[in-house]
Order: structure tokens, then sequence, then C-alpha cells
């Protein structure tokens, strides 16, 4: 056979075991976006409790620091929205808007912690990105 007819052969990337996160370290990551439901319950938790995890984690897991960060960009976007719904509260279309904003708000956390959990990557279609 010469080397026109040989076909090419197919190179298979290899992933060492490092590559792949650790169960352990996707649900950190996926906690990051969970945690935000905090806010429920303790103001202005939906932003520090996603900070904490991402503040304590970040070295030791890069995982955790990726969606951390993307966590935290989430949540102060969705901060920024809700000072803006409540302020157009007094012109009544806050009313229609605030829970609008607080449903998408819980949506958009629920589908990055079940991508997050799957090992898959998710970043926030509208997140404003202040942290790098």
């Amino acid at each position: 056979m010469d080397e026109q007819e040989q076909k090419p052969v197919k190179q298979v990337e290899e992933h060492s075991s490092s590559d792949i996160p650790s169960a352990e370290e996707r649900n950190w990551a996926m906690a990051c976006h969970l945690s935000a439901f905090t806010g429920i319950l303790v103001p202005f938790g939906f932003i520090l409790a996603p900070l904490i995890i991402w503040l304590v984690k970040k070295d030791t897991m890069p995982l955790v620091a990726k969606h951390g960060v993307e966590s935290v960009n989430f949540q102060i976007t969705f901060l920024l929205i809700y000072v803006v719904c409540t302020v157009l509260l007094f012109v009544l279309i806050g009313f229609v808007l605030l829970p609008i904003a607080m449903l998408v708000h819980a949506i958009f956390i629920i589908m990055a912690s079940i991508k997050v959990s799957n090992g898959e990557d998710y970043r926030y279609p509208f997140a404003i990105r202040l942290i790098s």
C-alpha cells in the first residue's frame, strides 16, 4: 500500500484522572449555585453564601473557582435587577416585574445546578461579569 491509499488514523484524546472533577468538587460547585437560595431566609444571603463557598474553596478546587465566580456574578446581576424592580414598584409595573424576576432567578439557579451536577459547564446567559 502506498501513502495515498493509507487512511488517516484517528487520534483519541487521553484525559488524565486529574482532568475529571471529583464528585466532591462537583458537589461544591453545585453548592455555589444552590446556596443562592439562602437569600430566602437571610438578607443578602443569595450573594454571601456563594461568595463564601467560592472564597474558601477556589484555591483547592478549580471547578469551584470557575462556578463560584459565575454564581457570584449572576447574584450581583440579580441584586441590580431587584433594585430596579423595587424602584419600579412606585409606578406599579414593579408588581409584575418583581415576581417574574424571582421566577427567572430561581429557574436559572436550578438549571446551573443540574448542569454542574452532571459534570457539564454552565454560564448564566445574561450575567454581568464583574469578577473574573
